[in-house]
């Protein structure tokens, strides 16, 4: 019995009132968000069908029962295992491209190219989730992903890919133009986490950047005014990490983002 299985007859396993591993869940709608206006581009229906064909990898978090719809999921799939298919093989592709323009992620397309066992994390949450549900959830794919190997399944990764996303605020053309004639210069915008663990996450990582989405149109940004002076733009963001550092990335996000007892 592998350890993971191991401690789930010890009673340690996570508290299932609060997390459920359930492989029949649907969890387009969180893939949808991930991947945001570039989602259109991808075979969502076929992303998801690979996610749930891995029935010892991957969890998600309801509150209403099982058939409700997912809170949080997060999983990680073996994109040398499943490159041949091809809602993968897309996303493969996409990424690749976006990395190549992307300075800071330089090293990834060669990588993703190399026949290399690379976990991609997909993560993702609502957005009233709070935070301090990242931690457990790793901690759970950590597990899973070790009595995955003990039992012989591929999931001897070299790296983790961690897919997220960030954003920035953005003013709008008549501001940055007042601005402009006041000051002579705008600076540049900030970078926002909508995933505060993935602060913690590249701390550790081999190489991590942001990149601009295709459909991507700051156009739009000028319509989610209502509620704030300013828009947001949303940005993809990677994270590499060596499969050796993962284990000390999740504890040092379990040390920053866990409740205190």
């Amino acid at each position: 019995m592998a350890k993971k299985r191991a401690r789930e007859a010890d009673g340690a396993a996570p508290d299932p009132d609060k997390m459920q591993e359930d492989e029949s869940s649907d969890d387009e709608s969180l893939l949808r968000q991930l991947l945001d206006v570039d989602s259109q581009l991808f075979d969502i229906s076929g992303l998801a069908d690979l996610i749930l064909s891995q029935p010892t990898i991957g969890s998600t978090v309801k509150t209403d029962g099982k058939e409700a719809d997912p809170y949080a999921m997060l999983t990680a799939l073996n994109l040398q295992e499943h490159r041949a298919k091809k809602p993968l093989a897309d996303l493969i592709q996409y990424l690749g491209e976006k990395a190549k323009a992307t300075e800071s992620l330089s090293a990834l397309p060669e990588l993703l190219a190399s026949g290399q066992h690379v976990g991609l994390v997909l993560s993702e949450r609502l957005i009233n989730m709070p935070s301090e549900i990242a931690p457990p959830m790793y901690n759970l794919l950590a597990d899973e992903v070790e009595a995955a190997v003990e039992d012989g399944e591929p999931y001897v990764f070299s790296h983790y890919l961690v897919l997220s996303k960030t954003y920035h605020e953005v003013e709008s053309t008549l501001d940055v133009e007042e601005r402009r004639k006041k000051k002579g210069k705008v600076a540049e915008p900030a970078t926002y986490y909508f995933h505060p663990e993935d602060e913690v996450l590249q701390k550790h990582a081999l190489a991590h950047g942001s990149y601009a989405f295709t459909k991507n149109d700051e156009a739009v940004a000028d319509s989610k005014r209502a509620f704030q002076e300013m828009g947001i733009v949303s940005k993809g963001h990677l994270i590499l990490i060596e499969a050796g550092k993962f284990g000390g990335a999740i504890k040092a996000m379990n040390e920053y983002l866990s409740p205190p007892s």
